[in-house]
This record gives C-alpha cells, sequence and structure tokens, in this order.
C-alpha cells in the first residue's frame, strides 16, 4: 500500500488495565507509546478489579496523552486523525478511553476512528516487522483472547477457531493463583517453568469435537486443580516448577499444535501460506515464542512476532490498525460507544 502522504495519529488505548496513548506515522513509525500500568494496584486484589480500573483510567488518560504528545515532539494540531480501542474489553474501562478520544476528536475537528483490540494486537506485527504485508495467519492468545486468524488483507480477516470457554491468559492466571504465584499469572508461570520439567506431570491436551481449529483450556485447568487437590489430600510434597513447566506445555502444544494443522489444511486446499504470526500478551510466553518459531522453520513459514512492549495492551498498536482504516476512509461517528463484547470484523464506522 503506497503512502500519499504522512499520516500522523494519535491512539489511545483503555481495554483493561493499561492507560495508554501513542503517536504513530504512517502506521509504522512509533513516535511515542506511553503505557500507565496499573499491575501493582490489582496484584492487591489477585486480579483485575474493573471498578478500581475504570477510576484509574480517569486518573491518568490527560497525563498519558499530553505525554504521548510531548515525547513525540507533535501537537494535536499535528494530528490527522484520532484512534481508540472501542472494543472488546471492560466497558467502563473502553468508556474512558472512548470519551477521551471523542473529546479530542470533536474539540479539534479532526476524524475519530474506533478500533477493535484484537485488531490492534494483530497490527503490532506491522510495527514489528515493517516488511510483513498480508495475507498471513495469527495467533492472538491473551487474557481474554484465542483466536487463530486468516488475515487476508488490511482490516479483513476470518477467525478459523477461537476457544470455546476459558482464554489461554485467563487459565494461566488461575492456575498461577492455584500453586500460588499470584497475579499476573503469565509471567510468573514462564518464569517458575524454566526450573521444572515439562515432561513431569502428564496434562491433558483439550481438543473441541468437530472444531478442529477451536480451543479449550477449562479441561487442563481442572486438571491442574484436581491434581493440587489429590497432593495435599495424600500429604504429598508439591514441586511447583514441574507444575507450572507441565502445564505451560500443556497449552503451548495445543496452541502450536492447532496452528500447524491450519497451516497444512490451507495449504492442501490451495491456499498459499507463507507467513504466520503471534500477537497479545502471551505472545510474550518464552516457551511459546520459541516453540512456535520452531514449529514455523519446520513448515517453511516466516515467523513474525513483536517484542514483548508490543505484545501487553498498548496504543502503537492501535494507532497501526487504525492507519489502515484511515487509508480505507472509514471513520466513528460521535454516537461511537464502548462495545465490550465486539466482534472481529463488526463494523464501527460511518455508512
Amino acid at each position: 500500500m503506497q503512502t500519499e502522504k504522512e499520516v500522523t495519529i494519535l491512539a489511545i488505548e483503555s481495554s483493561c488495565d493499561e492507560t495508554a496513548a501513542s503517536v504513530v506515522v504512517n502506521g509504522r513509525t512509533v513516535l511515542s507509546n506511553e503505557i500507565s500500568s496499573q499491575i501493582d494496584i490489582h496484584t492487591l486484589y489477585g486480579g483485575v478489579v474493573p471498578e478500581i480500573a475504570s477510576r484509574k483510567h480517569t486518573e491518568r488518560i490527560n497525563q498519558v496523552v499530553r505525554t504521548a504528545l510531548q515525547t513525540a515532539g507533535r501537537t494535536l494540531d499535528d494530528m490527522d486523525a484520532i484512534a481508540v480501542t472501542c472494543g472488546p474489553g471492560l466497558v467502563g474501562a473502553l468508556l474512558i478511553g472512548v470519551s477521551a478520544a471523542k473529546g479530542i476528536a470533536f474539540g479539534t475537528g479532526k476524524p475519530l476512528i474506533g478500533v477493535h483490540h484484537i485488531e490492534g494486537h494483530i497490527s503490532a506485527n506491522f510495527i514489528a516487522d515493517p516488511s510483513l504485508e498480508p495475507p498471513f495467519l495469527c495467533l492472538v492468545v491473551s487474557g481474554g483472547h484465542t483466536h487463530l486468524v486468516l488475515v487476508k488483507d488490511y482490516g479483513e480477516y476470518q477467525i478459523l477457531g477461537r476457544t470455546r470457554d476459558d482464554a489461554a491468559g485467563e487459565a494461566f492466571d488461575k492456575v498461577a493463583r492455584a500453586i500460588g504465584l499470584g497475579y499476573p499469572g503469565g509471567p510468573k508461570i514462564d518464569k517458575e517453568a524454566k526450573k521444572g520439567n515439562p515432561h513431569a506431570i502428564e496434562f491433558p491436551r483439550g481438543r473441541v469435537a468437530g472444531s478442529e481449529y477451536d480451543f479449550t483450556f477449562s479441561g487442563i485447568k481442572s486438571a491442574v486443580l484436581n491434581y493440587l487437590n489429590q497432593k495435599d489430600m495424600k500429604g504429598e510434597h508439591i514441586v511447583v516448577p514441574d507444575v507450572a513447566a507441565s502445564f505451560q506445555q500443556a497449552v503451548v502444544d495445543v496452541l502450536v499444535g492447532h496452528s500447524m494443522e491450519a497451516v497444512e489444511n490451507l495449504r492442501r486446499e490451495g491456499m498459499t501460506i507463507r507467513k504466520f504470526a503471534i500477537a497479545g500478551g502471551v505472545a510474550s510466553n518464552s516457551a511459546l515464542r520459541s516453540q512456535m518459531e520452531e514449529a514455523c522453520a519446520e513448515h517453511g513459514l516466516a515467523f513474525c512476532c513483536p517484542p514483548p512492549i508490543l505484545c501487553t495492551d498498548n496504543a502503537a498498536m492501535i494507532g497501526c490498525a487504525a492507519y489502515y482504516e484511515y487509508r480505507r476512509g472509514r471513520r466513528s461517528g460521535y454516537d461511537l460507544n464502548a462495545m465490550p463484547n465486539l466482534k472481529l470484523g463488526e463494523s464501527v464506522y460511518e455508512r
């Protein structure tokens, strides 16, 4: 896609517990990427408390936007559009970002662009690898989502598989809590697993009957809890690193296995698949990154994964996604609202 002029976008992200703002040029050049995290606060409660998250977004949104502009060396007058995550996510948290973006857009007369959170995660790969172009397959794994997506073009997606119950990141958080590691579960299990044996305990690899690309992680979560309960009732010692490593390996096996099955089947159907990407918070997991890279090499796939800072929630990925919507002429109206259950591909633009 050729760029006719430099397009500068101010993007805002507030779907969960990070208040973020970024200035992005032409979808791939990040001038600033400010993130105010609430992890320390929510760690006290063992997970995200929606009311607290909303309150903290309210306190920090103006400061984060101001800092993003200052770091980028730009003003609101320099912006071509204002972008914001409008869903999915926590409704109260989303409302803070959407309200701020609408206020800025209205006050400056700049176009408003609502962005789907998962589309943002996918788009983080365009920042990580400026040479990346659709089509490609992307595995989105986060606290709230596990999607296997065929990226047909910019802004055009086909969901091949999704979780039927817990998302992978949600399973990590619940298991981490059960084995005493606390919140956030993903990074803590990843760290603990490095000290354990991934083959010490044989946890199940879940499959969904009749839906070869869909995911299920409730079974493995229950298996871990049952294992812990049995050990407790027998008074036997629990080797936490082995539990963490075995659980993590089971999840990674499912994620990698489903992804490579999709690649093989699509190729049998005559589709050319040469690139594979991962995205979302769980894409920071070291075992997933290394084993997915190995699997891609075995299948002749170019592998792309964003650096950890672009895997967790951030506004740069929203600015990237918004750029391609902007180029397609898509704009949101001032009636844009927070949509906590927004589906990927569902339009949030004026007709």
